[in-house]
Formats: structure tokens, C-alpha cells, sequence
């Protein structure tokens, strides 16, 4: 099967409400657990939880200069990070910032 550009595009969106919805309906953590285990790589789990981790280190202050040396990554996956904390109604910045003590 073969897609134009836009049908492609138009497929990927479908395909990402149909993920994004599954995510939504699993409310425990046990089955989240089990079923990013099952979907993800054990690298693709690695990437998402280093991301979420840089992530929190910004929020608490870190330089990305250390974050990088500490997670052994490169600045460009931490300036990333740093935009994304930047924007007060991204979702990342309101977890983190309702996760401070």
C-alpha cells in the first residue's frame, strides 16, 4: 500500500489519536508498565525515561552543561528540553511545576 504525502500525514494523525487514546483509558500503573513494556524497545523505554528525567532536572535548575555530563547526552537533546520548560502552558511544565515542593 502506498501513501501520498498528505494521505500519510492524515494516517499518522489517525494513528496517534488511536495510541493516544488507549494511553488515556489504562488508569493504573501496573498495566501502563506492562503495556509501554510491550509496545516500546527496551532503547525507545530508555529515551523516554532519559527524557523525562533531563526534563526534571531542568525544572529543579540544573545546568544543562551538568545534566549532559551526569546523563551522558548531548546538549541538543537538553536544549529540547529547555524550550519545551520554557512554554508555562506545555503539560511537561505544569506536571513539573505542580510536582516542586
Amino acid at each position: 500500500m502506498t501513501f501520498d504525502k498528505i494521505t500519510f500525514f492524515a494516517y499518522n494523525k489517525a494513528m496517534e489519536k488511536d495510541l493516544v487514546d488507549i494511553l488515556c483509558e489504562i488508569s493504573d500503573r501496573e498495566t501502563m508498565h506492562k503495556f509501554l513494556s510491550e509496545i516500546l524497545t527496551v532503547a525507545e523505554k530508555k529515551d523516554l525515561i532519559l527524557r523525562w528525567e533531563l526534563l526534571k532536572q531542568l525544572a529543579r535548575g540544573k545546568s544543562q552543561r551538568s545534566i549532559a555530563a551526569d546523563l551522558h547526552i548531548s546538549l541538543c537533546k537538553i536544549t529540547r528540553g529547555a524550550k519545551i520548560l520554557k512554554d508555562p502552558s506545555s503539560v511537561c511544565y505544569q506536571k513539573l511545576k505542580q510536582d516542586k515542593p
